[in-house]
């Protein structure tokens, strides 16, 4: 356990990083949660509202023998559209943009080098936020593990079960069986 790294970042919604990152090898625990603003322990609803700063955010942490912040980084860059300010599909607001935390000096130039080597899969400019990493909320227990427990869920049907299927497509040889 002690050879374990720490990765924040999100995508729009919550529920859709995590359902995406949880299913790769080497991930270790995976939380979601709320970070990059300045309200201190906000709940869900606030967040909602767009006036705490928050993004929401999942803290991953992982086996960097198993798989690396720049494959980690790059399956998220390429997992959501790092090109839409504060927006992701119908969600909407500063608490759906873009962003990644660095825990360090060597996860921003990561970062870096990670959106230098995708920005040719977009027509427009990438507009994902990289920041220092502060703190982080965790969310309420009903949003973790959201996609595995509500399946059902017309939400998870419609926006989070394609998202999947890419997944799959994509980084089938990253998966965990």
């Amino acid at each position: 356990m002690e050879n374990l790294s720490v990765a924040t970042f999100g995508g729009g919604c919550f529920w859709c990083i995590e359902a995406v990152i949880q299913r790769l090898k080497g991930i270790e625990s995976l939380k979601s949660g709320y970070s990059g603003g300045f309200i201190k322990n906000p709940p869900y609803r606030e967040v909602c509202t767009g006036r705490t700063g928050h993004a929401e955010v999942i803290l991953v942490t992982y086996d960097p023998d198993i798989i690396s912040y720049h494959d980690l980084i790059f399956i998220f860059m390429t997992s959501h559209d790092p090109t839409t300010l504060n927006r992701q599909g119908a969600d909407s607001g500063t608490q759906y943009r873009s962003i990644i935390l660095y825990h360090d000096a060597e996860q921003k130039e990561i970062a870096e080098e990670v959106f230098e080597e995708v920005k040719h899969f977009y027509e427009t400019p990438i507009v994902t936020e990289l920041t220092p990493f502060e703190v982080f909320y965790e969310a309420e227990e009903d949003h973790q593990n959201y996609y595995n427990n509500n399946q059902e869920a017309r939400y998870c049907q419609i926006v989070i079960d394609p998202k999947i299927q890419r997944l799959k497509k994509m980084y089938a040889n990253q998966l965990v069986d």
